[in-house]
């Protein structure tokens, strides 16, 4: 009779299986098991099966759209061809040609700056006393160009490492406000009014170094939240993440520029002419009016100047208030500032911009105007 014995590992006799599961799998596999239809490869990345891509994919809208828009062909001509529309869109395509090529340079600056210029650099360029960095960080606004969007991260960096928050705050309401791209556009938009470039320049930075000093002087350190990382500490090399930036900047500025485009439109064509002329013809109500329009509208710096030249039934003086407030605080700049330094700060520092902002634009209208 015979007696079988298990031989050890690596003897070259027979091993038992295990107990359970098939005989030649791994002793455990915490990955589900492919569905059918789709591809693996060495065991990661699956193709996407026809029911993830969902029931329309892009091409398929695209046709739709194109079919529903040979079908009512007719119609879309009939309605196109009307007075009212030829005006509109005589507003709208001349509004954005002549903002796009400022908007697109402006971004590229904005970006390089962004990436190839570090915060240390502005630490250490601005002086120790807060009462003399504001109206450093103000005025270097004056010579480093970037949009709206970009000021506040950059802020942010600046308070990360070490800047005083009154100065760094000047720096994010002047450097959109005041750069030379938007001086630049402005004098192109406004060109029998040279007086309208100087107002913008000595408006905004009156009102970005007065927001610095009022909140060295009344801000709490608990009303800022410094912000954990810098836009800058994302692990990308520096050409991607330029590369980035001005994709993110020109989607995101062309979306508001081309809203603003149609809401200049609008005003232009469809809204009644004696509505407009009772509203500019007030002067407070077309500066409050002009100033809330700002606010809605969220135009890029480099842009707004040539929406607020279209809205030739206001005076000078609301269309500065335009100019002055929109860089300043509209919507995406109230998220942008809630989601950086906090919502406590967003609340307490966007309506005192706003109010400052409206009544420095009134006063140096009514002297350089």
């Amino acid at each position: 009779m015979a007696t079988t014995t298990s031989s050890p590992r690596g003897t070259g006799g027979p091993e038992p299986g295990p107990p359970h599961g098939p005989p030649h799998g791994p002793p455990h596999d915490p990955s589900p098991e492919t569905p059918p239809g789709t591809v693996g490869r060495d065991g990661r990345g699956h193709g996407t099966s026809p029911e993830e891509s969902g029931p329309f994919s892009p091409s398929l809208l695209l046709t739709l759209f194109l079919l529903t828009a040979l079908m009512f062909q007719g119609p879309v001509r009939g309605a196109l061809a009307a007075p009212v529309m030829q005006s509109w869109m005589t507003v709208f395509v001349a509004v954005v040609v002549q903002a796009l090529p400022f908007l697109v340079l402006g971004v590229l600056l904005s970006a390089a700056i962004a990436v190839f210029v570090p915060p240390s650099f502005f630490a250490r360029a601005l002086p120790k006393r807060p009462a003399l960095a504001v109206p450093v960080a103000g005025a270097a606004g004056a010579v480093l160009p970037g949009c709206e969007c970009a000021s506040v991260p950059v802020a942010g960096a600046l308070v990360r490492r070490g800047v005083a928050p009154a100065a760094a705050l000047a720096f994010l309401l002047s450097a959109p406000a005041i750069n030379p791209i938007v001086l630049t556009a402005t004098a192109v938009a406004f060109p029998g009014n040279p007086e309208m470039v100087l107002a913008r320049f000595v408006a905004s930075l009156l009102v970005a170094c007065a927001m610095g000093w009022l909140w060295q002087r009344l801000g709490r350190t608990d009303w800022l939240r410094p912000p954990a990382r810098s836009a800058d500490d994302d692990g990308r090399s520096r050409g991607a993440a330029f590369w980035g930036s001005v994709r993110h900047d020109v989607m995101h500025a062309g979306g508001f520029l081309v809203v603003g485009a149609m809401a200049a439109a609008t005003l232009k064509a469809v809204v009644p002419a004696q509505w407009l002329s009772a509203a500019a013809g007030h002067p407070v109500l077309s500066v409050l009016a002009l100033a809330v329009l700002a606010v809605l509208l969220s135009i890029c710096s480099e842009a707004d100047a040539f929406v607020a030249a279209s809205l030739t039934q206001f005076s000078l003086t609301a269309r500065l208030t335009f100019l002055v407030v929109g860089p300043m605080i509209d919507l995406k700049l109230f998220a942008l500032q809630a989601g950086t330094f906090g919502r406590a700060f967003a609340l307490r520092f966007a309506p005192a911009t706003f109010v400052l902002a409206v009544a420095v634009s009134v006063l140096t209208g009514a002297v350089l105007l």
